[in-house]
């Protein structure tokens, strides 16, 4: 992010004089709408004019009124609405230069110079096309009569900027795409019905998803359920793979397991470039083991159905960060793709992800498997890496003695089953002694500890709640039978899965080290509540199950005003003090307004919300959602709002109130939590590994510094471990909230959808990032600090980075060439290398590692 002096015009006057067309194309994905839908209704915030593209770059060809004017009304209801409204179309006409040149002149009859493309790869690329042809597009329809000079001077350039809209995840630059997060709710829908009745018959089911190129659904649809194998086309099985997957099949009905569950992508294939099919798999296993096998192929089914509500939010967010970039962008910039990169919106050279996503298709093809998963990005390189290590019981030949104790504290959570999960077999998987604390703090002072393994944690992926049990007593009062039971059950490292609670539990053990020396051990707290009010996580386990929750409630709250009209409704949401999930349920159902502690409001705002609501009814939107977060304030309460807004809207419209309650709390797991939850257990046992190994002093575990205790959080771009008591600064104890929340930041944005006239910050925007620099970058990160040299592949070419070794004086000692290309780079180098595709040997630069080198002014 960075300050654009450009940017310090009012945003509502930013589009003046200008015109947007927004359209989608290719394949269907759930969460277009919203896209869509933010894309107008910021596009007429800034004063521009926006058009509709009906049917795609078919409708763009054909013109007429399939390129129509857009109201802030005609997009109102779209956003629980699966699929486009607007329509998608592969056309061929559009591949023609013919096409093109009738495309280029409707838009210069209409004053359209901004092009907002929603598609797959193949619709991008075929945006830029258009933009690098503009201007010879243009000399044509001049020459031909088609358009008068005057008209091709007021169009000089075409600015494009894309989404990326594909329920596969197979575009290279984001970490999920438009629709992915909504087929994986369809997926799972399937697989936890389809759980219930393989167990009654002890059955195996075989499920085919999509992905003919990318293997995302697939793989994180075995993480989040737990299947017994997976079959994905970035990295074909190994050669005796049918031999394999028989043993484990039986090894798994040997432990006790009444099903076995096989995920398969559509385009899986072997060593040998052969398909592997579901039928193909069934045969197998019906032949060799006899077992009661059935397959089902899920198809479209994949791409019905309504948006996940974070579709919903990633759709708006998307929309809003692509009108911006539009009408920031000048006849030099790059045609961009706006993408998601952890919780933060980036903007990325639409070629280079296109490059780098075909690059992942030739690396498959060439037989470099490896490269493919890492060309799919650092989340799918981790997933892969999850899974292989949780899929099966592999424990090491030596056991390690250790014994490291899970407990779940505070309120339960969708998603703290599937954390518990993975902890425990993890931590089997290298070599420890588990072991289950039950109902809490309490339970470790009452020692309700008990030995779990492998088995134990069986089907729990996919269970709500908390099978472990947990209670909110914190342990101060109790910590002195809390440090015998450590002693006498011999526990080596803790385990806190929870909330706030969680949080406040494990700084009082930290701050008990100091009179009991058996606190003295590693810990890791894992947020999970579905409040996401841990400090130190942007996100925590349960709040997404939750969002969906509210979520599909208020959709079912505003059809049900679609027949009465003039009905606003007042809907609580849980979170304390933290209007997280007031804001984000906002944003993903279109709410009018979301009352939250952290947001003062007074009888002023209420008074502006009421004017609001009445202006509206006088629309052809006659109905009004309102969020207020339950502790948002303590006198304009849920029944104070009711109530003044019941009086003020006599005669005008009614007023009706929900309070949603303990079902946020209650269901199955999002895919999200599931695999969230996955992911977090399993880290924090790797990381109590190396602590354990750090702290083992004459023949004993002793952890008393501040790195020993931490959280592990999801922050920004990365899951990262922050010491307990640096925490504490960033802590609102008494309102049990973290002082600063990224998701403050886009508040802003539900208010303008929702047509209030307010500013939008603009002086901070997602500046344009290079992804081969980038991917350089997380790489070398991750190399092996002891070799001299990282071989990365990008485009299809080696670049050979290079690692001087240290000096004394503990920096780098660089000279040569650089290996970024990036003027920017502070290394003394002798001349920056000028473009992509030279095979040389080059030293470790700023830009790509981030270290100054020896003997730099900066």
């Amino acid at each position: 992010m960075s300050t654009n002096p450009h940017l310090t015009m009012d945003p509502k006057m930013m589009g003046l004089g200008r015109s947007i067309a927004v359209l989608t194309s290719g394949g269907d994905a759930q969460g277009m709408n919203a896209a869509v839908r933010a894309t107008v209704r910021v596009g007429l915030y800034t004063g521009a004019q926006v058009y509709f593209v009906h049917e795609g770059y078919q409708g763009l060809v054909d013109g007429g009124d399939n390129i129509r004017l857009a109201t802030w009304e005609s997009v109102s209801m779209m956003l629980q609405l699966g699929g486009t409204v607007i329509g998608s179309a592969r056309s061929k006409d559009f591949m023609t230069r013919e096409g093109r040149m009738k495309a280029a002149q409707n838009l210069v009859k209409l004053g359209i110079t901004n092009l907002c493309v929603i598609g797959g790869d193949g619709s991008l690329t075929g945006a830029n096309d258009f933009r690098t042809e503009w201007t010879g597009l243009l000399l044509d329809l001049v020459k031909a009569g088609n358009i008068t000079d005057t008209e091709a001077k007021k169009s000089t350039h075409l600015n494009i900027v894309g989404m990326v809209g594909s329920i596969d995840n197979d575009f290279c630059g984001t970490d999920m795409t438009i629709g992915t997060d909504s087929a994986l709710h369809r997926i799972m829908e399937v697989v936890d019905s389809i759980t219930t009745t393989a167990q009654s018959h002890q059955r195996t089911f075989i499920l085919e998803v999509m992905g003919r190129h990318c293997g995302y659904l697939a793989l994180v649809t075995a993480l989040a359920c737990g299947a017994d194998w997976v079959f994905i086309p970035e990295m074909p099985p190994a050669d005796d793979w049918e031999d394999h997957l028989c043993r484990r099949l039986m090894d798994q009905r040997g432990r006790g397991s009444r099903l076995n569950v096989i995920i398969v992508a559509e385009g899986a294939v072997s060593s040998d470039g052969s398909p592997i099919t579901s039928d193909l798999i069934k045969k197998l296993v019906t032949d060799r083991l006899g077992f009661d096998t059935r397959t089902t192929v899920l198809g479209h089914v994949q791409r019905g159905g309504t948006p996940s509500a974070f579709d919903r939010v990633l759709g708006s967010r998307m929309g809003v960060e692509a009108v911006m970039a539009l009408l920031e962008a000048t006849p030099e910039t790059p045609a961009c793709v706006v993408s998601l990169s952890g919780n933060q919106a980036v903007r990325l050279p639409l070629m280079e992800c296109v490059q780098l996503t075909k690059d992942v298709t030739a690396a498959m093809a060439e037989g470099r498997y490896e490269d493919a998963i890492k060309l799919r990005g650092k989340s799918f390189e981790n997933n892969w890496n999850t899974y292989k290590l949780l899929a099966h019981i592999n424990p090491p030949d030596v056991k390690s003695n250790i014994n490291v104790a899970i407990v779940n504290v505070g309120a339960p959570c969708a998603g703290m089953n599937a954390a518990v999960r993975a902890a425990v077999r993890m931590g089997i998987i290298q070599g420890h002694n588990m072991l289950a604390v039950h109902d809490g703090f309490d339970g470790l002072a009452d020692g309700q500890i008990e030995p779990i393994n492998w088995t134990s944690v069986s089907g729990w992926i996919g269970k709500g709640g908390s099978m472990l049990g947990t209670k909110r007593s914190l342990p101060s009062k109790i910590m002195e039978k809390i440090s015998q039971n450590i002693a006498k059950f011999n526990i080596h490292a803790l385990v806190i899965i929870g909330g706030f609670e969680a949080y406040m539990g494990g700084l009082e053990l930290v701050q008990a080290r100091e009179n009991f020396e058996e606190m003295c051990i590693p810990m890791v707290v894992i947020p999970a509540t579905v409040s996401n009010n841990v400090p130190g996580s942007d996100f925590s386990i349960g709040a997404d199950t939750a969002l969906n929750a509210i979520t599909l409630t208020c959709d079912r709250i505003k059809q049900s005003a679609a027949g009465t009209k003039r009905r606003v409704f007042l809907v609580e949401t849980a979170g304390g003090y933290c209007g997280y999930l007031a804001t984000m349920a906002g944003l993903a159902a279109g709410a009018d307004a979301a009352y939250i502690f952290e947001e003062k409001f007074n009888i002023k705002d209420l008074e502006m919300n009421v004017d609001h609501l009445v202006q509206k009814m006088k629309t052809t939107v006659k109905r009004g959602l309102v969020l207020r977060n339950e502790n948002s304030n303590a006198n304009y309460t849920t029944d104070f709002i009711f109530n003044l807004y019941s009086e003020e809207g006599k005669g005008i419209f009614d007023c009706r109130k929900n309070v949603l309650g303990h079902m946020q709390q209650g269901g199955t797991p999002t895919p999200f939590d599931r695999n969230f939850g996955t992911k977090m257990g399993a880290k924090s046992v790797l990381w109590l590994t190396e602590k354990l190994k750090i702290c083992y002093r004459h023949g004993r575990i002793f952890a008393n510094t501040p790195d020993s205790a931490c959280v592990l959080g999801m922050k920004k771009r990365s899951l990262t471990f922050q010491p307990l008591t640096a925490l504490k600064e960033d802590t609102d104890f008494e309102h049990r909230i973290p002082k600063t929340q990224w998701w403050l930041k886009i508040r802003p944005i539900m208010k303008i959808l929702a047509h209030y006239d307010i500013k939008l910050d603009t002086s901070e925007h997602a500046d344009m990032e290079h992804f081969t620099a980038t991917l350089l970058r997380d790489w070398g990160d991750a190399a092996d600090k002891k070799q001299q040299k990282t071989t990365v592949r990008v485009r299809n070419r080696k670049w050979f980075v290079q690692r001087s070794p240290r000096t004394r004086g503990g920096s780098r000692d660089v000279g040569g060439l650089c290996a970024c290309a990036e003027e920017r780079c502070v290394s003394p180098v002798s001349a920056p290398v000028a473009r992509l595709g030279m095979r040389l040997t080059k030293p470790v630069c700023t830009v790509i590692f981030g270290e100054k080198p020896a003997g730099t002014v900066v």
